[in-house]
């Protein structure tokens, strides 16, 4: 007893030492994440389960939805695996992404898009930058994650009403030759003093003849704002064989 008694006041300082790398290290862990919202774009899959590391973090997104609906999930950092499943099952995987990569405390508009039939599922992640522009300003990034739109598209995003052609001056491209699976940079555009917003156009790279075209409403002069578009193709190339998710990323 007298032995064990002496060795106590050694062995609490290591015990004690210990146990504090472990809270430590287990700290350390649990803050590895990062921050992702999740956009399904597949055109030929219906609602999803999705996995990240064989854990569910997404239950039941439909096509063209968004989880969480506002703000970001912390998910694992690091090489990560991104599975889909049909809603409710364990089986039967839809699509299976290796090596997706996220680092630790960055935000990323993770995107599913291309096919399931053919084994064809692409995961793109582009890093969102929320840092608030100037007052006034209205920073747009688009996403191309349409694989059945020509092979670039240039982006016109035009303050209404729109009194110029297309290519033609004061009526030029605000994003260029994007091609699928590509994000572009932030085009800042001054926001419409008027508040009639803009109008989208979507046009074949160095070609002025509109796809399709959407009307967006957005921005304040007093604040900055970001937007982030996802270009898809409709789901089974029904009715409309192109659109925009409009992501209200601040403001």
């Amino acid at each position: 007893m007298l032995r064990w008694l002496k060795s106590l006041p050694l062995a609490l300082p290591l015990t004690l030492a210990l146990a504090g790398f472990g809270f430590l290290l287990s700290s350390c862990t649990s803050g590895n994440q990062a921050q992702v919202r999740f956009i399904h774009a597949i055109e030929d899959a219906t609602q999803l389960d999705i996995d990240f590391n064989g854990t569910k973090q997404i239950t039941d997104i439909a096509f063209f939805g968004l989880q969480p609906s506002t703000g970001y999930m912390a998910v694992p950092a690091g090489s990560d695996t991104i599975a889909g499943y049909p809603t409710g099952s364990t089986s039967n995987q839809v699509f299976s992404v290796s090596n997706v990569n996220l680092n630790s405390g960055s935000q990323y508009t993770v995107v599913a898009t291309g096919f399931a039939a053919t084994n064809n599922v692409v995961i793109m992640s582009p890093v969102d930058t929320n840092t608030e522009p100037s007052d006034g300003t209205v920073n747009f990034r688009v996403i191309n994650a349409a694989p059945d739109s020509p092979s670039a598209v240039d982006i016109y995003i035009l303050a209404n009403p729109v009194t110029c052609g297309l290519g033609q001056p004061g009526c030029t491209a605000s994003i260029a030759g994007l091609a699928y699976q590509q994000t572009s940079s932030y085009a800042p555009l001054p926001y419409n003093s008027n508040g009639a917003g803009y109008t989208i156009y979507v046009c074949t790279a160095n070609a002025t003849n509109p796809i399709f075209s959407q009307q967006i409403t957005v921005g304040s002069v007093s604040e900055g704002s970001i937007r982030t578009l996802i270009l898809t193709n409709a789901q089974d190339n029904q009715v409309m064989n192109n659109q925009f998710k409009v992501l209200n990323d601040l403001n």
